[in-house]
C-alpha cells in the first residue's frame, strides 16, 4: 500500500487519531506527551500511529495535511491541529465534548 492510502485509511478508519512520536504510554516528546495526556483525560478511546516506527508516514503526512509538525490529531477526518492547539481547546473545555461526541459516533476503535 503507497504511504498516502495508508494514511487517507488510517485517517477514515479511526474516529479519533493522534500521529505522535512514541505511544500515549511512553511519548517520546514533550509534545506528543502534552496532547496524549490532554485526550486521554478526555475519557475516550483513541487511535495513535507512532511516527517515529513509520518514517514514511513521518515523511509524508506533514505534506498531505499541509500541516509541518507532530504530534497531529484528527477527529472524523478533519485535522484539529498540534500540540497548542490542543492544548489550547483542553484548556479552553473545547476539547472534550469534541472528543466526546466523536466517540460517540463511531464503534470502539484499536489502533494499529
Amino acid at each position: 500500500m503507497e504511504t498516502l492510502d495508508k494514511i487517507k485509511s488510517q485517517i477514515e478508519e479511526n474516529t479519533i487519531l493522534l500521529y505522535m512520536k512514541g505511544s500515549p504510554k511512553f511519548p517520546s516528546c514533550g509534545f506528543s506527551s502534552q496532547a496524549s495526556q490532554a485526550l486521554m483525560q478526555c475519557g475516550e478511546q483513541f487511535a495513535y500511529v507512532d511516527i517515529l516506527q513509520n518514517p514514511d508516514i513521518r515523511a509524508e503526512l506533514p505534506k498531505y495535511a499541509n500541516w509541518p509538525t507532530f504530534p497531529q490529531l484528527w477527529v472524523e477526518g478533519e485535522l484539529i491541529g498540534g500540540c497548542d492547539i490542543i492544548m489550547e481547546m483542553f484548556q479552553q473545555g473545547e476539547l472534550q465534548p469534541l472528543i466526546k461526541e466523536a466517540a460517540a459516533k463511531s464503534p470502539a476503535q484499536d489502533a494499529e
